[in-house]
């Protein structure tokens, strides 16, 4: 026996509509997953704004704390701000700090803007976050 007559006699059409079945409603579900995956991850963010951190109404009351890796750079980074005055410009701060011999001088800076440590002041410069302990 081979061709169809094995197909039909094993049960071969059956498992085959089965399995056309089974992966459409995959590709089914996946598809409606992944339309849908906005609306959960709104959710998540939202859900994580309002617990994160403390609530407050006042923005003068929100203070930022550097965290441990990146605090001895921020103090010698903070120096380097006192010298040459804010609004700042980053190549400058580069400058300074490749020329000072600070490690890193890429990471740590973009480290520090990660953080607000360093805020953009919307004109092209940054200035220090005063708000940062």
């Amino acid at each position: 026996m081979t061709g169809f007559e094995a197909i039909s006699a094993h049960n071969g059409w059956a498992i085959a509509a089965i399995g056309i079945s089974i992966v459409f409603t995959g590709l089914t579900l996946l598809s409606i997953i992944i339309s849908q995956l906005h609306k959960v991850l709104e959710y998540i963010e939202a859900r994580g704004k309002s617990h994160g951190g403390r609530a407050s109404k006042d923005d003068s009351e929100i203070i930022i704390v550097i965290p441990k890796e990146v605090r001895q750079a921020a103090r010698q980074y903070r120096m380097i701000v006192d010298r040459i005055g804010e609004p700042f410009a980053l190549p400058r701060l580069l400058e300074l700090a490749s020329r000072h011999g600070l490690e890193k001088p890429h990471s740590t800076i973009n480290s520090l803007i990660k953080k607000q440590v360093i805020l953009p002041d919307g004109e092209g410069y940054f200035t220090w976050n005063e708000k940062a302990s």
